[in-house]
């Protein structure tokens, strides 16, 4: 007799098959680990319960009560699940059911899923991590900026940035093992930049194992690594890209990209406009057409 292999329950229906058998208090935060998949992955048990109306404890005991040993393991099955890795034309069929045709029904929807981005940077609590973040690139001997794919270019555009601003930096944009020539550039008193997403990709796991042999501060952004990587990042900023299994969308990382452009230049004013100076220079002696036009008049 053929050995049949059965598929893991999806987790909406482990949550569903004993919601019934819950407190009504339970009941509601269950609902929302179904409803509000990023949201239960992105926030901590007391914010959690506070969207959903209830107590910390409770949002724990629940996990428990749906078959789960604690918070943490319920979130790594609910990761698992959303990072099945559907294909790039599964996720746009996805998004398109959701936007409908018409462009106007199509900017709106974008916008919105921007503005729920952004309300996560607002956040106090985030606010608090960006500072932790702005003080470790800030001290940093040099920056090393990850990120592969759509990433790749905005680990350009922040290592250019950087530079322009007097502040050595590189970009780690290459994956495979062209990625191993540019981690050679990683020393002792360097902090690391990354952009990674799930699943947990070899480059990743290469780049967190050798930032922590050389001591190496990693700042991680994603929306769904955090929990997979705790005990190899000092900070995690957690920025959502859009529904879960949908297009990718990246505004809300570039607009905390740029905000560390500017608390950065904050941090180290005069030489910041100093090296931004020199480069109008440099353009000046590459080509004389260019206009004088750098950032402060010189007498």
């Amino acid at each position: 007799m053929a050995e049949t292999t059965q598929k893991p329950r999806a987790f909406e229906d482990r949550v569903l098959d004993v919601i019934e058998t819950l407190a009504p208090a339970e009941q509601r935060i269950a609902r929302f680990f179904v409803d509000q998949k990023q949201a239960a992955l992105l926030n901590s048990a007391a914010q959690i319960a506070q969207l959903a109306g209830t107590s910390d404890a409770t949002v724990v005991r629940t996990a428990r009560n749906l078959g789960f040993e604690s918070l943490s393991t319920l979130r790594a099955a609910l990761l698992e699940e959303l990072t099945g890795a559907p294909s790039p034309g599964m996720r746009m069929q996805r998004t398109l059911a959701e936007t409908g045709s018409q462009a106007g029904d199509v900017l709106h929807h974008v916008i919105g899923m921007h503005e729920q981005a952004l309300d996560v940077l607002r956040r106090e609590e985030f606010a608090v991590s960006f500072e932790r973040c702005v003080d470790i690139l800030a001290k940093a001997a040099r920056r090393h900026v990850f990120g592969i794919g759509p990433s790749g270019a905005m680990a350009d555009y922040a290592s250019l940035q950087f530079n322009r601003i007097g502040l050595p930096s590189s970009a780690l944009s290459a994956s495979g093992i062209a990625l191993a020539d540019r981690m050679l550039w990683i020393g002792k008193g360097d902090a690391v930049l990354v952009m990674a997403y799930a699943p947990l990709y070899r480059e990743v796991e290469v780049l967190l194992d050798h930032a922590g042999k050389h001591g190496v501060p990693v700042i991680l952004i994603s929306d769904d690594l955090g929990p997979l990587t705790t005990d190899k990042v000092a900070e995690v900023l957690p920025v959502p890209r859009g529904n879960a299994g949908h297009l990718a969308m990246h505004a809300g990382t570039l607009v905390l990209i740029e905000s560390l452009i500017v608390a950065l230049a904050a941090k180290a004013k005069d030489s910041a406009i100093n090296s931004l100076d020199q480069l109008s220079q440099l353009r000046g002696a590459i080509d004389k057409t260019w206009s004088k036009r750098g950032t402060r008049k010189r007498k």
